[in-house]
Parts: C-alpha cells; sequence; structure tokens
C-alpha cells in the first residue's frame, strides 16, 4: 500500500511539472515562492475563482507587494481594494496579520504551520497551504479541489476520511508542489462534473474510477435551505451626490461604505427605517442577493434631498464615480438598478 501511495505521488508530480498552471503567485520553476504572495492568493481564492482573482490580485500586489506596505495601508482603502470579493473580515485580518507579521516578525512569516496559525485570520487550511507552498513544510493540504480529487481516488466518504488518506499521499519532499499539483488536477482533468477521467495521470489508481461511480464523490451533505430575508435601501440624492454611510464595524460587511438600509428580516420593512425624512418613491426594480447563510431580496427607494439634510455618520459621495467608494456587491447592484431605472 506505501508503495501505491509513493507511486501517486511520483505520477502526480510528473504530470504537474509538465502542464502546472501559470498563476501570478505561483514561483517559476526553480523560484523560491514569495510566502506574501502565497498567503494573499489563498486568502483571496477562499471562495472565489481563478479568473476573479487573478487580476484583483495584480492590482493589489502593484499597490501593497509585501507585509510593510500592507501594514500601513489605510482601512478604507484596503477595504475599497477588497469590494467585490465577499467575505469582508477576511480583507481586515490581511491587515491585522500583515501589522503582526511586521510588529512580531520582523515583516517576515513564521515558517512552520503550527506558528502561522497563530496569526490573525489564519485558519488550519491556509497555514498548511503556506507552509507547504511558501516553506516546503511537510504539511497537508486540502481545499475543494483536493477533497474531490482524493475522495475519488479512495472512495472516501467523509472529510476525516478523506483528510486521512490525503496524509497517507503527501510525500516527504515537494509537498508544495504536491499540493498545487492536486488543486491543478482538480480544476482542469478532476472537475465536479463530467471528470475527464482519460486524460488524469492517476486514472490506474483510482478506485471511484474503477467502479464507474467518480461522480458521486466526494459525498456532499443535504444542504438545508437558506432562510429568505427581505429589507429596502435608500437613494438619497442631492445634486450629483447620493448619501453613503459607513456600516457598523462589527457584523455583516462591517466597516464598509453602503447605500443605507433599513434591516433585514423576513417581512419586507418599507419605509420605516428611512435614514431621513424625504419624499420616499418606492421603485418597481427590486435587487436579490445571496449570502452565505441567507438570501436577500431588497426593494429601492429614492428620494431627492438638500445637501443640508445629512445625518450624522453620512457622506456625499458624487454618481459619477460611485464606482471608486468600494461598495460591496449587494450595494453596488442597487446603484446600477437605480441608474438603469433612471436611464
Amino acid at each position: 500500500m506505501a508503495a501505491k501511495h509513493s507511486s501517486v505521488a511520483a505520477k502526480l508530480l510528473d504530470w504537474y511539472d509538465a502542464h502546472r498552471r501559470d498563476l501570478p503567485w505561483r514561483a517559476k520553476p526553480g523560484e523560491a515562492a514569495d510566502p506574501y504572495r502565497v498567503w494573499l492568493s489563498e486568502v483571496m481564492l477562499q471562495q472565489t475563482t481563478v479568473a476573479t482573482v487573478t487580476p484583483r490580485f495584480r492590482a493589489w500586489t502593484a499597490r501593497w507587494p509585501d507585509f510593510e506596505s500592507l501594514a500601513q495601508a489605510s482601512d478604507d482603502d484596503v477595504m475599497a481594494a477588497w469590494a467585490g470579493l465577499g467575505y469582508y473580515a477576511r480583507a481586515r485580518n490581511l491587515v491585522a496579520c500583515a501589522k503582526a507579521v511586521v510588529a512580531d516578525h520582523g515583516g517576515r512569516f513564521p515558517a512552520t504551520e503550527a506558528e502561522l496559525r497563530r496569526l490573525p485570520g489564519i485558519g488550519d487550511y491556509t497555514a498548511a497551504a503556506i507552509a507547504a507552498i511558501a516553506f516546503g513544510e511537510h504539511a497537508t493540504v486540502v481545499d475543494a479541489n483536493v477533497e474531490r480529487v482524493v475522495a475519488r481516488l479512495f472512495r472516501a466518504t467523509t472529510k476525516a476520511n478523506v483528510r486521512e488518506a490525503a496524509e497517507t499521499i503527501t510525500p516527504p519532499d515537494r509537498a508544495g508542489d504536491f499540493a498545487q499539483a492536486m488543486m491543478d488536477l482538480g480544476s482542469a482533468i478532476c472537475t465536479p462534473r463530467k471528470p475527464r477521467c482519460l486524460l488524469c495521470p492517476l486514472r490506474d489508481d483510482c478506485a471511484a474510477l474503477a467502479v464507474g461511480d467518480q461522480e458521486a464523490f466526494p459525498v456532499k451533505a443535504a444542504k438545508a435551505a437558506r432562510p429568505q430575508r427581505y429589507g429596502t435601501i435608500f437613494w438619497a440624492q442631492a445634486g450629483d451626490a447620493v448619501m453613503l454611510v459607513r456600516r457598523p464595524p462589527n457584523g455583516l460587511l462591517g466597516g464598509m461604505r453602503a447605500l443605507p438600509t433599513g434591516p433585514w428580516q423576513e417581512t419586507q420593512p418599507g419605509i420605516a427605517e428611512a435614514p431621513l425624512t424625504a419624499d420616499w418613491t418606492m421603485r418597481k426594480a427590486t435587487v436579490a442577493h445571496g449570502f452565505t447563510h441567507f438570501n436577500l431580496q431588497l426593494a429601492l427607494a429614492t428620494a431627492r434631498v438638500e445637501r443640508h439634510a445629512l445625518p450624522v455618520g453620512g457622506e456625499w459621495w458624487p454618481v459619477d464615480s460611485l464606482g471608486e467608494a468600494g461598495l460591496p456587491t449587494v450595494f453596488a447592484k442597487a446603484a446600477a438598478a437605480i441608474g438603469e431605472a433612471d436611464a
């Protein structure tokens, strides 16, 4: 069995050497990986695709190329740069982590998985990925792609089984390349639907392919239906500017600039929670958005107001440059819907 597991690693690494993806955060063959870029890419790629992350990663690293520059960045700039990538606590944790690395580690990541886990925002997966890819530590990395590959290889039915199996095939050398090879294999060949098994370097070792039930793995637990919530977004315009507010620092989309909104609840709240007294008009258009734990449907209310009506905590932002405000996706959707209705 040990020989078989060693063979899996050898086959996969041979395939990776010939077919590895060229990604902006990935070191070229023979080059040392940059821990900062490895860390940033792993955080950005959580729940987000490579296609979406690639241009955002390039823009981010052009602006903040290392821990020192990111540690000095303002929260406003970081949150604006993160807008649209979701899970906004990750952006705050990036800054907190950069500050900790500069203050406590001389601007360099600690090199072990255990030490990395002590830093803000770095959990088990991210610590393992950085340790393996950036520092060559023998760490087992299991993301969604790796989980799918391993589940099919072993017909593993639980996350614990997948983890145990992944540990048995992770080689003592080139653990980082092995992890990235598994990710590339899952992305290009061992895909969720219609995997390209004839092209897979591990086809002779795959237990699921031998039985013919590879698309049944990984076994997914039934998802509970996400609850539906409702709210109202308020577009208060004075001349060529619209009112924005800062969301509370804690909670969903914390600290982000946003359009004012009432509570998000089980029934439509109407305009009872409007940010100021005005002649509000309810628009026919609505905006739908899905969060991790609930779906949201938002009604849109608009009003023309005077600039002196600005409440405490609000700010006027030019409508023509609203794209520079770093609005979270749900509020950008609302702004676009109002713009289309006015066109």
